[in-house]
């Protein structure tokens, strides 16, 4: 797995006060997208055990609410296997940290994986720079959803995180 920054005390990207990996590796390409750079599988840096010292020095600090995967893609096929070990982790250390997710899949296409028992909001949807909406919260065209993942499991329905 690679990745391209790790940045912390971010508002924007979840709810509260977020550590962020910015992973490498995209196959959705989205016209206008905010991160072109991390599209690349093989750019940024290797995510390593200095990186991993990293980001858990990070989101172990109290005020941080939890942490969002974004990218790139953090579901990006080649590093899902990565990811889902890295969450596993996270959720042995720090339980009672958030994890949020950005992702170019649709919830109803990656809902059976089992790295979504790691997640708790799911923002969902390639960015459609037609649908584009400033207005939004913590997502940038209006066919995105933030999706609720834990009580959308509990009620086997979409649960639409209130913003």
């Amino acid at each position: 797995m690679r990745y391209h920054n790790i940045t912390t005390d971010d508002m924007l990207n979840g709810d509260g006060l977020r550590t962020v990996l910015w992973l490498s590796g995209c196959s959705h390409c989205c016209k206008d997208c905010q991160n072109p750079v991390t599209w690349d599988a093989n750019g940024g840096l290797l995510f390593d055990e200095e990186a991993k010292k990293e980001l858990f020095e990070k989101l172990g600090k109290a005020h941080i609410s939890g942490i969002t995967l974004s990218g790139g893609d953090p579901l990006y096929y080649a590093s899902r296997s990565d990811v889902l070990a890295l969450l596993k982790e996270i959720h042995e250390l720090f339980p009672e940290k958030s994890v949020w997710m950005y992702t170019g899949f649709t919830w109803e296409t990656v809902s059976g994986l089992e790295i979504m028992d790691y997640v708790d909001v799911l923002v969902d949807g390639e960015f459609v720079p037609e649908l584009k909406d400033n207005q939004l919260h913590w997502r940038g065209s209006s066919n995105q959803k933030v999706i609720d993942v834990k009580a959308s499991r509990n009620q086997g329905r979409i649960v639409l995180h209130c913003t």
